[in-house]
């Protein structure tokens, strides 16, 4: 079977309950939740509410209400950002971002709606609380930090930063697409008012899937608008969420999986986290050891989530991925949507590797990746 490395854009394999989870939302209660009073559509809304009452606990929210279902974490944090930001505000955000933000706040910007900073990372990778702090004017409506860069895996000082907008004032969104699933998360201990994730990386849920925590007494603008099965004489979107949020039909089937994925991630998060952990220090240590491959991952264990970038001598990422792939290894090369971390990097003609492990993932793996890796510098 070919190694898969490659779970940082989507995990694999899920575990057997997601499909089986799915198939029986299809076949024994397929109706819409919420629009009707028969028993498959009850059953349906049942689902839908077990899986907003298991995220809840993942991400350590109070009420299960403040959880938005979500086509997937670009859709969460569309609505999070275009939500909050009206005409003159200023964001902050950092220059790690993926164009799940990036993208949302240059055209925001190219309409001349609103103003951005993207503050740089430190030489190590993090971004320094400080360097947000003096970018504040007063006009600064949200701050955005992605929890873990997507491309080295740095996980970013996100509590701090919580503190610090908690202080000032200033509404904070986290994107977690990279953290809920493989590593503890408690909302309110990182003071954010909304906290975006995908349903199909780390919580093992399938495509199509993700939401959104909004923190109670926190109010955005719906990006949406239709039915919701409430207030059908009401002629805007309910006042209350999360179906001020969530109009038209949700992904049952989807939501159903993704409950599975989330209740087999709750039963193991530190057994998960310990072996992510230990599988992608060996691969740091192994690829640092190889003359010619430059990492760019941190140094520090505790530091990364299970990714781990690279390049391999004066190759192209696309011919080592292209290389591994060869060698029936998945692992993904370019620039990975997050054109501001690959300038700080000074990877932005080649791009770089990036091989991200997860649940499943061996350490047998490890030592055949490393092994292909040396063929691949030396041929």
């Amino acid at each position: 079977m070919p190694i898969y490395f490659d779970n940082a854009a989507t995990s694999h394999p899920k575990p057997k309950g997601v499909a089986e989870a799915m198939l029986k939302a299809l076949t024994e209660f397929n109706a819409n939740p919420g629009r009707s009073g028969h028993a498959s559509a009850l059953a349906a809304a049942r689902q839908v509410l077990r899986c907003r009452e298991r995220l809840a606990t993942l991400l350590g929210a109070e009420d299960a209400m403040s959880v938005v279902h979500c086509f997937n974490c670009t859709d969460a944090l569309n609505l999070a950002i275009k939500g909050t930001l009206r005409a003159g505000d200023h964001v902050i955000a950092t220059q790690l971002e993926h164009n799940s933000v990036l993208r949302v706040l240059g055209t925001l910007s190219a309409r001349r709606r609103i103003d951005v900073t993207l503050v740089p990372p430190r030489p190590d990778g993090f971004v320094d609380p400080d360097d947000i702090r003096v970018a504040v004017t007063d006009k600064t409506a949200l701050i955005v930090c992605t929890h873990a860069s997507n491309v080295t895996g740095a996980i970013q000082p996100v509590a701090a930063v919580g503190r610090l907008a908690r202080a000032l004032g200033i509404r904070y969104l986290i994107d977690g697409a990279q953290a809920l699933g493989a590593m503890p998360v408690n909302v309110n201990a990182l003071s954010c008012d909304l906290y975006a994730f995908p349903g199909h990386k780390s919580l093992l849920g399938p495509q199509g899937t993700g939401g959104l925590y909004i923190a109670p007494g926190v109010t955005l603008m719906p990006q949406r608008e239709g039915g919701t099965g409430t207030e059908s004489l009401n002629p805007v979107q309910p006042a209350e969420p999360p179906e001020r949020y969530e109009a038209g039909t949700v992904n049952l089937p989807g939501i159903a999986g993704l409950e599975a994925g989330c209740a087999y991630v709750e039963a193991r998060l530190s057994t998960i986290m310990m072996h992510e952990r230990e599988l992608t220090a060996a691969l740091y240590e192994g690829l640092v050891k190889m003359p010619g491959v430059t990492v760019y991952s941190p140094d520090q264990e505790s530091g990364r989530a299970g990714i781990v970038c690279f390049n391999v001598g004066d190759l192209t990422s696309a011919q080592v991925a292209d290389a591994l792939n060869g060698r029936g290894i998945a692992v993904r090369g370019g620039l990975h949507c997050a054109p501001g971390a690959h300038r700080f990097l000074g990877t932005v003609e080649r791009g770089a590797v990036r091989a991200s492990v997860g649940h499943a993932n061996t350490f047998d793996e490890v030592d055949q990746f490393l092994a292909a890796v040396a063929e691949i510098m030396h041929r």
